[in-house]
């Protein structure tokens, strides 16, 4: 282990993680001391100084002390400091969806990647983005703080198929909340699931 790692292993320790519940990081307001060579990639991958981080409880670690500010950078946290982290675009992966009612009285519950479990609904919102550069949708969940999942490819398939139409708008329910599609993602939509234009 590199005196780095150590570092890391004693920023953790500051945070009291690894007790099982998560550290109450939004209700700290540490001094910002710098910046971690640490990255969280598109699919949910952590990188630290360029490699992979490769232990789950490691990396859930980690993610049980990160928070995402008001400037929209993200930090991981202590009582006494915050370092600031890449991540490139949400930083979990919502890898399971179950789906149970229907119409308005249906429940979304996700797991992420990194072992959270939220049912979307008004305390953990749907939104829909339409990704300029693909023209792909992609659908985030509200996991905590300022935190999204991503919800994966596969889960927007299964997700698709539960869509709904209220007042005209496409979109899914949950929690007795209509999370609607923006109006250009429905032709990026159907193109996507009939497989003519998917990567």
């Amino acid at each position: 282990m590199t005196q780095l790692d150590a570092g890391l292993t004693a920023l953790l320790a500051r945070a009291g993680a690894g007790n099982g519940r998560k550290p109450p990081v939004e209700r700290w307001n540490p001094p910002f001391c710098g910046d971690l060579d640490m990255r969280i990639a598109v699919d949910g991958t952590w990188h630290y100084m360029g490699s992979p981080i490769g232990r789950e409880a490691l990396v859930r670690l980690f993610a049980s002390v990160l928070r995402r500010d008001e400037d929209g950078a993200h930090y991981l946290v202590t009582p006494v400091e915050k370092v600031r982290i890449r991540v490139d675009d949400a930083p979990f992966l919502a890898v399971e969806l179950h789906a149970e009612g229907e119409s308005a009285a249906q429940r979304l519950t996700l797991r992420t990647s990194v072992g959270d479990v939220v049912t979307a609904g008004p305390e953990h919102p749907l939104r829909f983005v339409v990704e300029p550069e693909t023209e792909g949708l992609k659908p985030y969940v509200l996991v905590r703080g300022r935190l999204e999942a991503l919800l994966s490819r596969p889960l927007l398939y299964e997700l698709a198929a539960l869509f709904d139409v209220r007042n005209g708008e496409t979109g899914v329910w949950s929690e007795g909340a209509f999370f609607a599609l923006p109006p250009e993602a429905l032709t990026v939509l159907s193109e996507d699931t009939t497989g003519e234009t998917a990567a």
